[in-house]
């Protein structure tokens, strides 16, 4: 029995593992056949010639319920069926040797037949459990989409009446953490409660970066130290963490964190917080942005809404990530990013394009809530950069790269936004390396705080500084 126990004790191989203890014990072979009389799992030498016409029929019966337990011959074997389980499906045990078992034999065939049903049921616990994680994880990944479409009343829906904490808080953080995609299914599990969360916050795997764990928390939640924590026992680990915001302007918290990241995996602990700068469409005045923005996308006011819910995320994700997010193929984004380039006349492939565009739907989005107390006035996209604060902001989004010790980085970035944030166009331009370009975009990544290699946002940042500066022009738009 202690024998029997130590195979238990190994779940990956403990049926097998049963077989083969009550195949030396009985000095026979078994086997396991399914409600249709297949085998399932057996001992390595269970003879094929066992399960012939009759003893299969038999089986039959034994799996429909119709009878327990039957003794039989197949060929020179003598075979005992056993049922195994008290409910349907039934599945049966096979015990052949080349004698008929004693007592003993058969009540240790009867107790196997019990353990086989204790591990068939330990089975589907366990699939049930991984099955309600997956859910409750889709569940979490919906909300935090929600979230970043700035709904947080759909997200309180979308919790089934039950609204989590974290959508209760005046201000919450986003924290990105860097690890290997193999690490996040342990965290998430070891800070995860009963629900799916992770005592007031939320940690979801991101569906565009395998490398991201994406965490809302709470201003002033414990987890937030956790994180830390975990950056400091892991070498391969980076944490970058937003300025706290209101829910409703998660997709805010969440590009600020990727900003963040950016520099954190730079920094010699490996953790960064964002440094605040408003974005451009919260400083443009009102009523001339809108007016711009509404006449700029009014060729795609009919369009179906996912399209144009597809670009703007397309304006911050690469296609292939836009997607993986929303479960489609990646010819079918880029079937409804053409029917928009179609009605606005632009071409999206330009980041000079994607900037402007990317902008116009910014501004809609803020205000999407307003009523203009009056008709808004034309406007164009020179318009709406004339006013001081604008002009403060611009100043300061360039400053970094005007430091005396790199009096070559400014002009590097600029040519390497006229090359379409191409490096390899962009050294030929300058007469550099592709190497040399990288690195001085790490530089002014690190001096910027913002990510230029991987979060478009940034790109755009830059691009409307330098078109308030006179250096270069965004086109696509009126």
């Amino acid at each position: 029995m202690e024998d029997l126990l130590r195979v238990v004790a190994r779940p990956a191989a403990a049926v097998d593992g049963v077989l083969g203890w009550l195949g030396e014990r009985v000095g026979g072979e078994v086997a396991v056949l399914g409600a249709d009389a297949g085998v399932e799992s057996g001992t390595a030498a269970f003879p094929d010639e066992v399960l012939g016409d009759d003893v299969t029929a038999l089986a039959r019966r034994v799996a429909a319920g119709r009878v327990a337990s039957a003794v039989t011959v197949g060929g020179a074997w003598s075979v005992r069926l056993e049922r195994i389980g008290d409910r349907p499906p039934y599945r049966v045990l096979v015990v052949a040797g080349r004698r008929p078992l004693v007592k003993e034999e058969a009540v240790a065939a009867s107790g196997v037949c019990a353990l086989l049903d204790l591990l068939r049921r330990a089975g589907e616990t366990d699939v049930a459990r991984r099955e309600y994680e997956r859910k409750a994880r889709q569940v979490g990944l919906g909300l935090f989409m929600a979230l970043m479409a700035g709904d947080a009343m759909l997200a309180r829906r979308m919790s089934g009446g039950a609204p989590p904490p974290l959508l209760d808080c005046e201000r919450l953080r986003v924290h990105l953490l860097w690890c290997v995609p193999d690490d996040q299914d342990r965290l998430l599990r070891a800070y995860g409660d009963a629900s799916g969360f992770h005592g007031r916050g939320l940690m979801v795997r991101c569906p565009v970066y395998d490398e991201h764990l994406i965490c809302l928390i709470p201003e002033g939640e414990g987890l937030a130290g956790e994180l830390r924590g975990l950056v400091g026992e892991n070498r391969g680990y980076a944490l970058g963490i937003s300025a706290p915001l209101p829910p409703a302007a998660t997709a805010e918290a969440y590009e600020q964190a990727r900003h963040a990241l950016a520099v954190a995996r730079n920094a010699p602990d490996r953790v960064a917080g964002y440094r605040a700068r408003e974005p451009l469409d919260r400083l443009l005045p009102p009523d001339v942005a809108m007016g711009w923005a509404n006449t700029f996308l009014r060729p795609i006011d009919s369009a179906p809404v996912m399209t144009v819910e597809i670009t703007r995320l397309a304006m911050r994700f690469p296609r292939a990530g836009v997607a993986r997010l929303l479960g489609i193929s990646r010819n079918t984004v880029t079937a409804h990013l053409r029917r928009v380039e179609s009605a606005l006349g632009v071409d999206l492939g330009d980041i000079r394009t994607r900037a402007v565009v990317a902008l116009a739907l910014a501004i809609l989005g803020r205000h999407r809530d307003t009523v203009p107390a009056r008709p808004l006035p034309a406007a164009t996209l020179d318009d709406l950069f004339e006013s001081p604060s604008v002009a403060s902001w611009a100043a300061s989004a360039l400053q970094p790269l005007d430091d005396p010790a790199r009096p070559q980085l400014r002009s590097t970035v600029r040519a390497w936004l006229e090359a379409g944030a191409d490096a390899r166009h962009a050294a030929r331009r300058l007469g550099n390396s592709r190497t040399t370009v990288t690195a001085r975009l790490r530089v002014a990544e690190r001096l910027l705080d913002r990510d230029l290699l991987a979060a478009e946002s940034g790109v755009h940042e830059l691009l409307y500084a330098f078109h308030h500066s006179g250096e270069i022009r965004l086109d696509g738009a009126p």
